[in-house]
């Protein structure tokens, strides 16, 4: 390829980028952007002196283009409605395409290219400040990559324009004889004679881009942090709206609609997430106490503060509770969408939460909110005591409950349908306490009713219909019937909003929570213990799922879907926190490392000392090696040297037989382990039915070993990934459980 189409086309490729990052970041429409390429192709096209704009008509076009940004701006923000900050930024992106469209249909000389070069820097700029997304972070690298190739090459034509310059200069001043003929010279030297090598420029600029980073990113990751982008927030605020369920006030019915959306609301990450306490996390939203027949309110409590404003300390932290032992907590790390909701979503009974949060209200009913945010994430860890009092305790509570207690959740709607009472009292007689009463209300839901999206129950009294002629519906009506039912006998409940635990994505390490997820169970308070626990009626069977994507489309929608992750906790959500663990964790790291280096070397000198005593009593010397000769250690680099480097060209071969070997191991032990738990199930009559993938038969199960073996199947069988000796124990110690179980 010729330097000059080369200096073309990575110019191009620059001003195309500034055209991409707007695309991606919502500054222009698909549409537009389209059309704008096409735009681009046709001036590379019309290149020409006969077929470009003369200067005239481009300072016509451009003194044209300030009155009509003033039109478009006013045109957005009064006819089409669109709020005044994202018209001016739409106005303005749409007035720098113009002239960069003005110019690169123009006659270009090297003002000209200098002034596309600015306009595709400002375009990027201006993306920046609309990016909440890592779909920028693409167009970001294009852009660097095909800028670098262009200020090299600009540089180049210029110094080749200087070297042809003086040239011609020289040739006008060469001696001549008499007869006017030029005398012998020596040629001059071009010291740019390879200056169209495209390759050699492709090299240079990936070198460039990759010391631009290397440079850049400890200074990123180090630099203190500014608050998020406010013209971002302005511009592309498009937070979930219509959130419902997480108010003061919920009509049953409503979690039906949130539920038939698949858009993501946020995301966790959860340390341990295979230990036992942490298999069935939901994410607690709100609890509401009062119910009319219709609609659950939450009403202020009597004797204590309805709400208590917590301020973070010095390390954004806010303190709400203790714990028995570090071992009880739970740890997630959330990444909230923008959503129209202030509550502060965690597991139950929540220690504490450590975050950038201006404050954080807690409410009688242990409920978190802090200040809304429907135009940015949210980003926080929240540490929750997850483990549940002893069953012998909570079957031997039989405290009266307080007064206030009584009349806050023993309240029922004023015109409560008989039968309800009736009905409750036939399923509990047999029991004696109120945790089995309410795990027989809970399993009588589950099994005899049907889980549905679709609101057929209605009338004047929707739970009736629902209990007595319906018989099903979704997890509003579920958990309404349950806690109604066990409020007719005496036994405090209540109704809890939030989310189940979500879809877990291996590649990124974290649960993808989407409105589909919404759910509500109930709460049964436990007066000797002073604790809330939790019931699920609703039937696992029917509940939406989400659509698992496999083969290369799922591959890279996980890998995607971990990118975005780690756009939002490093680059959106990085703050001093952040910072702070960071450097922590890399002086630990570092410091780990030294050690190791050092314990490497005093055992390598040990046992070179200890080779060298033997060798010299083998051949009758008395002395042990106190300092290594020098040649010694060549010596054996040498030989370490020429061992690698034959390793390397003879034994791939090897590595790979090896590699496949191992890989066929490792899936014949994942379906060995996984066989013999399904025997040992099989055995006690649990068998999963055709229909059932592993995770949906084990979820089904009430035993936590099938899930975790299952889970573990899972990672080993469809994540490519090996048992570690520890992990190999630990699911020999659940199949133990299992097999001891069913004898």
């Amino acid at each position: 390829m010729r330097f000059d189409t080369f200096f073309r086309v990575t110019s191009y490729a620059t001003v195309a980028c500034g055209v991409l990052a707007l695309a991606l970041t919502g500054g222009v429409g698909l549409g537009l952007a389209a059309a704008l390429f096409a735009l681009i192709a046709a001036a590379w096209k019309l290149d020409g002196p006969r077929r470009q704009l003369s200067e005239r008509a481009s300072l016509f076009a451009v003194l044209a283009s300030l009155p009509l940004f003033y039109v478009d701006w006013k045109l957005q923000s009064n006819y089409f409605g669109v709020e005044a900050t994202r018209a001016s930024v739409a106005a303005l992106a749409h007035f720098v395409i113009f002239l960069s469209l003005v110019k690169i249909f123009g006659a270009k000389q090297d003002r000209d290219w200098l002034f596309l070069y600015l306009i595709a820097f400002f375009e990027v700029l201006l993306a920046a400040g609309l990016s909440l997304s890592p779909r920028f972070v693409a167009a970001l690298a294009l852009y660097a990559f095909a800028s670098l190739t262009t200020v090299v090459c600009f540089e180049v034509r210029r110094a080749r324009s200087r070297v042809r310059f003086h040239e011609t200069r020289v040739l006008r001043a060469a001696p001549t004889n008499r007869r006017g003929r030029l005398l012998p010279r020596k040629p001059l030297r071009r010291n740019v004679a390879a200056a169209g090598d495209a390759r050699r420029f492709l090299v240079v600029s990936v070198c460039l881009l990759a010391l631009i980073f290397a440079l850049a990113a400890p200074i990123f990751f180090f630099t203190p942090r500014l608050s998020s982008s406010s013209l971002a927030r302005a511009s592309g605020g498009a937070g979930l709206t219509g959130l419902v369920g997480f108010s003061d006030e919920v009509t049953i019915g409503e979690f039906g609609r949130l539920q038939q959306t698949e858009q993501v609301v946020m995301r966790v990450r959860v340390e341990d997430p295979t230990a036992a306490r942490n298999l069935y996390l939901r994410w607690r939203g709100v609890a509401l106490d009062n119910f009319d027949g219709r609609t659950w309110r939450r009403t202020p409590p009597l004797t204590s503060p309805a709400k208590t404003y917590f301020k973070p300390d010095e390390r954004n932290a806010f303190l709400f509770g203790t714990t028995q032992s570090l071992e009880h907590l739970t740890t997630q790390t959330f990444f909230v969408e923008p959503v129209d909701t202030p509550v502060v979503f965690a597991a139950p009974r929540v220690v504490a939460v450590r975050g950038a949060l201006p404050y954080v209200v807690l409410d009688a009913e242990g409920d978190l909110a802090t200040r809304p945010h429907p135009g940015e994430r949210l980003a926080y860890r929240a540490y929750s005591d997850t483990t549940l009092p002893p069953l012998d305790a909570l079957r031997s509570d039989l405290r009266p409950y307080p007064r206030a207690v009584a009349a806050r959740y023993l309240q029922l709607p004023e015109r409560l349908d008989p039968r309800v009472r009736g009905l409750t009292r036939q399923l509990i007689s047999e029991t004696d306490n109120r945790y089995d009463a309410a795990q027989v209300v809970e399993q009588y839901l589950r099994r005899n009713f049907r889980y549905s999206l679709d609101l057929k129950a209605g009338g004047d009294d929707p739970l009736a219909d629902f209990l007595f002629r319906v018989r099903e519906g979704h997890c509003e009506y579920f958990a309404t019937a349950m806690a109604v039912m066990l409020r007719s006998v005496g036994v405090a409940a209540r109704v809890v909003n939030g989310f189940q635990m979500g879809e877990y994505n291996d590649a990124a390490d974290i649960y993808t929570v989407r409105q589909s997820d919404a759910h509500s169970w109930v709460e049964v308070y436990f007066p000797e213990e002073d604790a809330w626990v939790s019931f699920d009626p609703t039937p696992s069977e029917g509940r939406p799922g989400h659509a698992a994507q496999t083969g290369l489309r799922g591959a890279l929608s996980k890998y995607a879907e971990a990118l975005e992750v780690f756009w939002i906790q490093w680059v959106v959500n990085f703050d001093r926190q952040e910072q702070q663990q960071l450097a922590t964790n890399v002086r630990r790291d570092l410091t780990s490392y030294r050690r190791g280096a050092m314990n490497f070397a005093a055992a390598a000198l040990d046992g070179l000392s200890e080779s060298w005593s033997r060798a010299s009593r083998f051949f009758g010397g008395k002395g042990r090696l106190r300092v290594v000769d020098p040649g010694i250690v060549l010596l054996f680099a040498v030989a370490a040297a020429l061992a690698y480097f034959i390793a390397r060209r003879r034994g791939f071969r090897l590595r790979r037989a090896l590699s496949e070997w191992r890989g066929a191991g490792a899936r014949r032990s994942s379906v060995a382990f996984y066989e013999r738990m399904t025997r040992a199930l099989a055995s006690r009559g649990l068998k999963r039915e055709p229909h059932q993938t592993p995770l949906e038969f084990a979820g089904a199960l009430s035993v936590p070993e099938a899930l975790l073996v299952t889970r573990a199947y899972n990672r080993v069988r469809f994540g490519g990934r090996e048992l570690s000796r520890d992990e190999a124990a630990r699911v020999e110690t659940w199949l133990d459980r299992i097999e001891r179980s069913g004898g």
